[in-house]
């Protein structure tokens, strides 16, 4: 044995005194051995430093072996140290029972010492190797736990990016999207026992409609300055263009995936967002005039946490409205342009709304430049 190497440390559970001192002669030279006299010594020298071996004798008075045997493997702390029954009875109930219960071994009395020794070591290898396995995967877990927090952190860093990109030719601000990204979750939590929603609103597309909501105008970045910043209303021709940003967003984000050369969940819903959250219920909407559940359920969400934002919050072709206004334009919008079951929810959870609103409120930096130059 590698002299570098702590010697493994081997229990010895037995009543009588003449096999414990049979075993530990046998045992001493390669291994650390300890000795208890009863089931429930034996369990506590377990308690206080776990051994890498037990040989454990059955026929032992108030507590025998096999009521130590269950004892250590129902405990998650010494469920892994490898057993190896010692018994003076050979009947093949008593060893199946005892594999049953848990022990990798099993082993009758009188003792062969060659037999012994070399059960022992095969035991001690296998632990051995299975701790080493076990430690490698602990490591792994851990490793491919790191990766995900970091493939996690990547795609928020580019949803912020791309927004924030946006943003920076938009008139709304950054904490717009932030509003709206809370507005959506709480109207998502409140909707995921719904039976219309239960199926599509479970914890994972709540997480990812969080996170993509703040790509919703994301297209924006390809409508021209005089059109997307004009402080007055649009012309006709100009509003058409100005409805291309719901496509142009989808498209952006259909090219980055393509790029990636696989499908991406995340932007999935964010696909769903940026093309959609202008359709209406009854159809009147942009860019494809969808029409009630054709609608993804991300976009009718995203479009009643859009507009009510938009409503109570300025900007350069508009001064802000209460936050009353805001509720009534959504409430009356039921069943045209909202799905109502959505506005229900909406109306359930103003309260929050408003809350949401004055914690992420526009400070006077936050405000549209063009805003502060008039």
């Amino acid at each position: 044995m590698n002299n570098s190497t702590p010697r493994p440390t081997v229990l010895v559970v037995d009543d009588m005194p003449t096999n414990l001192q049979l075993i530990s002669e046998l045992l001493r030279e390669l291994y650390h051995v300890r000795i208890a006299t009863s089931g429930a010594q034996a369990l506590q020298i377990v308690d206080r430093a776990k051994p890498d071996l037990i040989l454990l004798d059955v026929m032992m008075p108030d507590m025998d072996g096999h009521e130590v045997c269950r004892r250590l493997k129902t405990d998650p702390k010494t469920c892994d140290v490898p057993i190896l029954f010692l018994s003076a009875r050979n009947h093949d109930e008593d060893e199946c029972l005892g594999f049953e219960l848990g022990a990798t071994d099993y082993l009758f009395k009188p003792i062969n010492p060659p037999i012994l020794l070399a059960r022992v070591q095969t035991q001690l290898r296998l632990k051995a190797t299975t701790d080493l396995l076990r430690s490698q995967n602990t490591y792994l877990d851990q490793e491919v736990l790191a990766r995900t927090r970091e493939l996690q952190a990547t795609h928020d860093v580019t949803i912020l990016a791309l927004a924030s990109l946006a943003e920076t030719r938009d008139n709304e601000t950054g904490n717009h999207l932030r509003r709206t990204q809370h507005y959506v979750r709480l109207l998502a939590e409140k909707l995921r026992d719904h039976p219309r929603f239960s199926l599509y609103l479970n914890d994972k597309n709540i997480e990812l409609m969080f996170k993509s909501a703040p790509l919703h105008d994301i297209g924006k970045v390809g409508i021209a300055d005089h059109i997307l910043l004009k402080p007055g209303r649009f012309e006709p021709a100009e509003f058409e263009i100005m409805k291309t940003h719901a496509r142009l967003g989808y498209q952006a984000l259909v090219h980055a995936e393509e790029m990636l050369g696989a499908q991406v969940p995340f932007l999935r819903i964010a696909k769903e967002i940026a093309l959609c959250h202008h359709e209406k219920w009854d159809g009147s909407g942009y860019p494809n005039g969808l029409v009630g559940d054709a609608i993804p359920v991300s976009a009718r969400l995203m479009a009643v946490a859009d507009v009510y934002d938009a409503v109570i919050s300025r900007r350069v072709y508009k001064s802000e409205m209460s936050h009353e206004t805001a509720v009534a334009i959504i409430r009356d919008g039921a069943g045209q342009h909202f799905d109502p079951d959505v506005v229900a929810a909406f109306i359930a959870l103003e309260n929050e709304f408003e809350k949401i609103a004055e914690h992420y409120a526009d400070t006077p930096t936050e405000e549209p430049l063009d805003a502060m130059a008039g």
